[in-house]
This record gives structure tokens, sequence and C-alpha cells, in this order.
């Protein structure tokens, strides 16, 4: 199977199916095509990088049914409608469920590869921020409980001495916890590690570690 990335047609008229494939390895992309939403279930796999060439009205599964198939199972990938000028109301229900475009039949050759284009870099962003969040999580895990409230304290703002009073410990003590926090979490600043609690999604909770 390959890894690169691919873009993933699914539309019953095989016609159209053959134009898109025709017209996007005009340009060098790879792509998939598929006649309904069932058979591109069974064909992919979660991880597969690219994005999802989507018509609204299919036989059996929708577009939409299928849109909401992956946000159910959480699998991420940028999702372009192609809708007929009867289904733009549909087209706008997918924008608001998170498709990232719809293109309207008869569509402009340019216009749908820009758009292809841009959820492709849309699926390289999503899959950057996947990775860093699973290396900080990894880095996280291996955070005593104190060291943790310690980072929580840090990249809220809080001074040495402040979170020193806060947890009754001494200011040396806190400046040994946060060295061991900057170690662990591999951070190279105090910048470096903001970021990571962001990315975290770190918020600072009741409940007191032991030391």
């Amino acid at each position: 199977m390959s890894k690169r990335p691919t873009v993933f047609v699914v539309d019953d008229d095989q016609a159209m199916r053959n134009s898109l494939k025709w017209l996007i390895e005009s340009v060098s992309m790879q792509v998939e095509t598929f006649e309904s939403a069932d058979a591109f279930i069974r064909s992919y796999y979660p991880g597969r990088s690219g994005c999802l060439l989507l018509d609204v009205r299919m036989p059996g599964m929708s577009g939409l049914e299928l849109q909401e198939y992956l946000q159910v199972n959480r699998i991420a990938i940028p999702v372009i409608i192609i809708t007929g000028h009867g289904d733009v109301p549909m087209a706008v229900r997918a924008m608001k469920a998170g498709a990232v475009d719809f293109i309207e039949k008869p569509f402009n050759d340019e216009l749908l590869l820009e758009s292809i284009r841009h959820a492709m870099a849309l699926d390289v962003k999503q899959r950057d921020m996947q990775s860093q969040r699973a290396e900080i999580a990894t880095c996280l895990a291996h955070l005593t409980p104190r060291e943790h409230e310690v980072m929580v304290m840090v990249t809220n703002g809080k001074a040495n001495k402040e979170i020193a009073t806060g947890l009754g410990v001494s200011a040396k003590t806190v400046e040994a916890h946060r060295a061991r926090v900057m170690e662990k979490m591999e951070a190279g600043s105090l910048a470096d590690l903001v970021r990571m609690a962001i990315n975290a999604n770190l918020t600072l909770t009741d409940q007191k570690a032991e030391d």
C-alpha cells in the first residue's frame, strides 16, 4: 500500500470518477476512486494521508452520512464536497460539519485543483500537530504529580515564589522541580514549555499533588 498522500474520490458516477482521476493524475497527484461510501470505508484505513473528494448524493450511504461516519470514528481527513446546483443547502450543511470546501458541478478544473492542494496542505498540518501532541503526551507521562503541577503553574505565568507559597514548599524545591520538568519535557526554553502546555491543553486543577 502506497504511503504517498492520496486524493480519495467517492462518486457513484463512473464518468465523473474517470474525469476526476485523469485531472488529478495530470498534476502528478496520486488518486484512488470509489463508487460508493461503503467501498471507500472497506478500503481506507485510518492514518492514510491525503484528502477526500466526496459527492453529496449517492445510493446507499450519502456523502453527508460518510462525513458523519468519519467524525464519529475520529478519522481526521480533510473533506471537499462536490455538489450539483440543487445540493447547495446540503453542501453548506457539510461545511458546517467540518468540510474544508464545496465545489459545484460543473466545476472549474483549476479551482478544484487549488482546493485539493489546500486540503492536502491542511492534512500535513493536522498530522504534524497530532505527532507533536503524541510526543508531548509521552513526555508528560514521565512527570511526577508534583512536577506536573509545577509545570501547569509555571506555564500559567506563576513566579517561583508564588508557586512555592501556593504549594507550601521552598523556592529552592520549586527550582529543582522546574529544572526536572524542563529536562523531562525536553524544553529548550520557557516559551517551548508554554507551547507544549497549550498543545496539551493543560489546565490548573484544585487537586493537590503529593511531594
